[in-house]
């Protein structure tokens, strides 16, 4: 039977020109491994990141307003250490309750977007 059998990516826009703050966020600070964009897409700017079996794109949005409610969430192993490590980076990392007995946090990128941090596994 046809079905929806996966996510390839989320987009994340960010104020135009961005890029570069983008690649030091999700890159430098969060460790998201950067891939390259194909070369028809490349004109209109932005950059990728693979999350897992997924891929995260950023890219710049004329008269860009932060997304406070529509988020990527990213499971995260070792779920302590990182956000200690996150911490350590300057991000602020807002505990918030369980869900289905997994940890979560929010943090924001240096734009304003909410990211949810969810605990990978639970043992």
């Amino acid at each position: 039977m046809p079905h929806i059998a996966g996510i390839d990516h989320v987009q994340v826009a960010t104020p135009p020109g961005a890029d570069d703050a983008a690649r030091a966020f999700y890159g430098g600070v969060l460790g998201l491994p950067e891939v390259p964009k194909p070369a028809p897409l490349n004109a209109s700017g932005g950059v990728w990141f693979t999350a897992g079996s997924s891929q995260l794109h950023i890219g710049g949005q004329a008269g860009f307003v932060p997304a406070k409610k529509a988020h990527p969430a990213f499971f995260v192993e070792d779920f302590d250490a990182y956000c200690t490590l996150l911490r350590e980076r300057g991000v602020e990392v807002r505990e918030e309750a369980q869900v289905y007995g997994r940890r979560r946090a929010g943090i924001e990128d240096p734009f304003g977007n909410r990211i949810e941090l969810i605990e990978a596994s639970t043992g």
